[in-house]
């Protein structure tokens, strides 16, 4: 059952999922491995604070659900509860609480209790910062004068003693913190912390040494023809994601030559809707201006094919974290940054707004371009 994410994880891949990120497995590799979007992956990761639930465990006594199937098919029967229990080995006070909790005689259904009951079982229990209000109060305040949790902690068991209940390890805070479900620790005291992280890292996750990029039959930016390097030749475009909050993100176009810019609105980051708003933007434009795209390895452009019989256009990879490999594109994210800030959201933006922030960027006089506007180069090339 998805309760998560994406519709359709069901519980294993969930399982499967949060196994894979204890053992230090990247958000790209559990990607690819589950056949998901990074941004699902993601999404479940944040629900916990990147903490690796405990698996779920049926309480010792309790019914289990060829039990409950049981319960559900006896009042069809017209057996009565007395029935059912002797049936099962049960006490009828366990039969009857069991239907009464769950909608009664003429409604139970033995599929729903069962998922109520595994709900019941996972619910978690009041951490120590919850139970501790002079604790929590002063956790809070060491943390808005930017202490880490460590700091905390440390200071703590240096000055508190132990049967004080003034003391409490640096874990148990970042979980307050990033576990927003114990509603302990308000949300706005994550930016105080330095690592600036949306969920707490595993000890062993880690992507150094992986292959993190594995696009199928990806062209390296090396194989790009010269026009494409010289900019003497128009129609050769680089390509972006610029992100906002809340998984947000808007993709740019910028032509090297003129340094026309257009702006993609994209309701997620997966492949299949990055590759389909960027082919609808570029048949915009005639066919002479559709040369080639340079990307970097983000995995969102990994159907990069689909774009290239869509468009035309040749599309190449630029290497690992080697960003100046685009650099117009990158100066440009830049500028967009006036319009676009860092940490702002850009899931209220349609596709019109973006516009108009391109036409701003597009009608500015660039210095790079003797002070003409990129709007007016590219309108001397369609003449």
């Amino acid at each position: 059952m998805a309760r998560l994410g994406r519709p359709g994880m069901s519980d294993m891949q969930k399982r499967e999922l949060w196994d894979r990120w204890k053992a230090g497995e990247s958000i790209s590799e559990i990607s690819r491995a589950l056949g998901r979007p990074p941004g699902s992956i993601f999404t479940i990761l944040k629900s916990n604070g990147g903490y690796v639930p405990p698996v779920r465990r049926r309480r010792d006594g309790g019914l289990t659900s060829a039990e409950r199937e049981s319960i559900s098919r006896g009042p069809a029967q017209g057996d009565s509860m007395r029935t059912i229990a002797r049936a099962l080995g049960r006490a009828v006070s366990t039969v009857s609480r069991e239907i009464a909790r769950n909608k009664g005689t003429g409604h139970y259904r033995a599929v729903d209790a069962e998922d109520r009951a595994w709900d019941r079982a996972r619910r978690p229990k009041p951490c120590l910062l919850a139970a501790n209000e002079p604790l929590r109060a002063l956790v809070a305040e060491k943390l808005a004068e930017d202490w880490s949790p460590q700091q905390i902690a440390g200071h703590l068991a240096k000055t508190q003693t132990a049967e004080s209940g003034m003391r409490i390890s640096h874990e148990t805070i970042y979980k307050s913190l990033f576990m927003q479900a114990r509603k302990v620790l308000a949300k706005e005291l994550q930016k105080h912390l330095r690592s600036g992280r949306p969920t707490r890292r595993n000890i062993h996750n880690t992507v150094a040494g992986q292959w993190r990029s594995q696009i199928k039959d990806a062209i390296s930016i090396h194989e790009r023809p010269v026009e494409a390097r010289d900019r003497k030749v128009a129609g050769h475009w680089e390509g972006d994601l610029v992100m906002g909050s809340g998984v947000t993100q808007v993709a740019t176009l910028v032509e090297r030559t003129t340094r026309f810019t257009m702006l993609v609105q994209l309701d997620g980051r997966d492949t299949a809707t990055v590759t389909a708003r960027i082919s609808a933007q570029m048949l915009n434009l005639p066919a002479k201006l559709r040369k080639s795209l340079t990307w970097d390895r983000g995995m969102e452009l990994a159907a990069h094919k689909n774009v290239t019989a869509t468009t035309g256009l040749a599309v190449y990879f630029a290497d690992p974290q080697s960003p100046w490999q685009r650099g117009t594109n990158e100066n440009t994210n830049r500028l967009l940054r006036q319009y676009l800030p860092k940490g702002t959201g850009m899931g209220h933006l349609t596709q019109a707004d973006l516009d108009v922030i391109a036409l701003r960027l597009n009608t500015r006089p660039r210095q790079t371009l003797d002070f003409d506007t990129p709007a007016g180069r590219l309108e001397a090339l369609l003449r």
